[in-house]
């Protein structure tokens, strides 16, 4: 199938708008949601998109900044924002999407994080929300849509990838600069966005992918 209707949560940067741009570029209706058109979060607020645009590729990337800092400078507040944003951003559109069943072939692509792979010890609860993310799209999946989650490595030029350039940068001793020079296999928005739309025409979507420079690789997880 080819993607002629895209709706992309969070899409206004960073990854999320490399998807957008490389659907516009293809000849798609794309429909980008921000913050400022509605609060990822609300179910009614889904629902209304998903009604209105029907799309055969939904892209969810929206969640929220982890606060930065060892465990011991948390609270619990903290180190669950994301399981506040993040998760709930992606039950939220995943449950919007199997209650109202889209057009036949419908693809849902969510990005996780490589976070979940190694942890991530100075950003409270992110990498557990995210692999939280991943496994409620496998259940999503497996009630009859065709889901992924994509993995995509620390990214400089992202909110998120810079948030964590520069406490790990600090944790290891170098400037920003420093820490972002040694990061050389991640994708950029461009390269991302292309293959996300390439999986509009795949035959079959894999559970997850890597997400790197060089595109993604599917995983055996």
């Amino acid at each position: 199938m080819t993607a002629n209707s895209v709706v992309v949560v969070g899409g206004s940067r960073g990854l999320g708008l490399g998807v957008v741009d490389a659907a516009r570029a293809i000849g798609a209706r794309v429909t980008s949601l921000s913050r400022a058109d509605g609060d990822a979060t609300d179910e009614a607020f889904a629902d209304r998109v998903l009604a209105a645009e029907r799309p055969d590729l939904l892209v969810i990337t929206a969640g929220a900044l982890p606060v930065m800092g060892p465990l011991t400078e948390q609270t619990w507040e903290t180190f669950s924002t994301n399981w506040h944003a993040d998760v709930r951003i992606a039950f939220v559109w995943l449950r919007a999407a199997l209650r109202r069943p889209l057009d036949p072939g419908p693809r849902v692509v969510v990005f996780g994080s490589g976070a979940e792979l190694r942890g991530s010890p100075l950003s409270g609860g992110y990498a557990g929300a995210k692999a939280t993310v991943r496994l409620i799209t496998g259940y999503a999946g497996g009630l009859g849509l065709q889901t992924t989650t994509v993995l995509p490595l620390i990214t400089p030029g992202t909110a998120v990838g810079e948030t964590a350039i520069e406490a790990y940068g600090v944790s290891a001793g170098l400037s920003p600069e420093e820490f972002r020079a040694g990061l050389t296999s991640y994708a950029s928005p461009e390269v991302a966005g292309q293959a996300i739309i390439a999986l509009a025409d795949a035959p079959s979507l894999e559970p997850v992918y890597l997400l790197d420079a060089s595109g993604l690789h599917a995983l055996d997880r």
